[in-house]
C-alpha cells in the first residue's frame, strides 16, 4: 500500500499540499478530484518522487520514496505526467518499450517483448505500433503513453489527467481500460480527474482535495454526496443515481444562464 503521513509542499511560501495523511491500498482505482489549485497534481508528483516534499513521508509497500534507489522504486511504481513530450522521433512500439527499461536496462528479453505486446494489444495499438508518434492524433498518442506505463508492469500506476486530450468516447474507453487493468492485473491505479461524474462512476475510492488538504476520502459511494462535492467545489451540487450511475447537477450563479 501507499502510506502518506504529514505530506507538505510549498512554493514561495504558498502551501500547495498541506499536511496530507492517507493510505491508498493495493488494487483498485483511486480517483483524485478537486478544483484547480487543490494540489492534486502536486500530491501525485510527491508520491512519485517527481517533487521533493518539504515535510512528511511517502512509503510504497514500506519503501521510503525519498530514499529508495531509483531502480528499485521504478519497478514498484510508475507515473504518467500531464505534459508528455519526447523530442526523438519514435514509433509507438519504441515508446512502449521504454516502459521496460527499469527491468531490462535497454536489453530487451523474451519477457520484455511479451509485456510490450500485451500493452499494445490491451490498448488496441497493434495496428499502429510501427507508426511514428508525430503521425498520430492526440488521443492515439495518449493511449501509447498509457501503454508504456502498463508495460512497466508496476504494482502502482499513477496518472495525472490522462483524459485531457480525449473526447468523451475515448475518455470513457480509457477509464474502462484503467479500471479493468486494476482488477485484471491486480494493480493499484491512481488517477487525477476533473470530471466528477467519470470519477464517481469509475473509481473504487475517491480522494477529494481543496486548498492542499484532503476534505474527504473513501469509497465512491461515501464521497459522492452533495454535501461533500459542494464543500469541495464551492458551488451547490446535487448527486443523483440514474440507472446505477452517479449523475451530478449544479446550480448556476445568478445571471450565468445567458438571460
Amino acid at each position: 500500500m501507499i502510506e502518506i503521513e504529514g505530506l507538505t509542499k510549498a512554493y514561495d511560501g504558498h502551501v500547495v499540499v498541506d499536511g496530507v495523511s492517507l493510505t491508498i491500498p493495493r488494487g483498485g482505482l483511486t480517483g483524485i478530484i478537486g478544483p484547480n489549485g487543490a494540489g492534486k497534481s502536486t500530491l501525485l508528483g510527491l508520491i512519485a518522487r517527481l517533487l521533493a516534499a518539504d515535510r512528511g513521508t511517502v512509503t510504497v509497500d514500506g519503501l521510503d520514496v525519498a530514499t529508495t534507489a531509483g531502480e528499485v522504486l521504478s519497478r514498484r511504481l510508475s507515473v504518467l505526467k500531464q505534459d508528455n513530450s519526447i523530442a526523438a522521433r519514435l514509433t509507438v512500439r519504441d515508446l512502449v518499450a521504454f516502459g521496460r527499461y527499469p527491468h531490462s536496462r535497454g536489453r530487451l528479453g523474451d519477457v520484455d517483448h511479451a509485456m510490450i505486446g500485451r500493452a499494445l494489444s490491451y490498448l488496441g495499438l497493434e495496428p499502429i505500433a510501427d507508426r511514428f508518434l508525430d503521425e498520430l492524433s492526440g488521443g492515439q498518442r495518449q493511449r501509447a503513453y498509457v501503454a508504456m506505463v502498463l508495460a512497466q508492469d508496476t504494482d502502482y500506476m499513477l496518472f495525472d489527467e490522462p483524459l485531457a486530450s480525449l473526447d468523451i468516447r475515448h475518455a470513457v474507453s480509457m477509464m474502462h481500460l484503467l479500471r479493468d487493468a486494476s482488477r485484471r492485473f491486480g494493480k493499484a491505479v491512481v488517477v487525477v480527474l476533473h470530471d466528477i461524474n467519470i470519477a464517481g462512476n469509475f473509481s473504487d475510492r475517491i480522494i477529494g482535495m481543496k486548498q492542499g488538504r484532503v476534505l474527504c476520502h473513501g469509497s465512491a459511494g461515501d464521497v459522492m454526496t452533495g454535501a461533500n462535492l459542494t464543500a469541495i467545489y464551492d458551488i451547490p451540487i446535487a448527486v443523483h443515481r440514474l440507472e446505477g450511475q452517479f449523475v451530478t447537477t449544479y446550480a448556476l450563479p445568478e445571471g450565468a444562464d445567458g438571460a
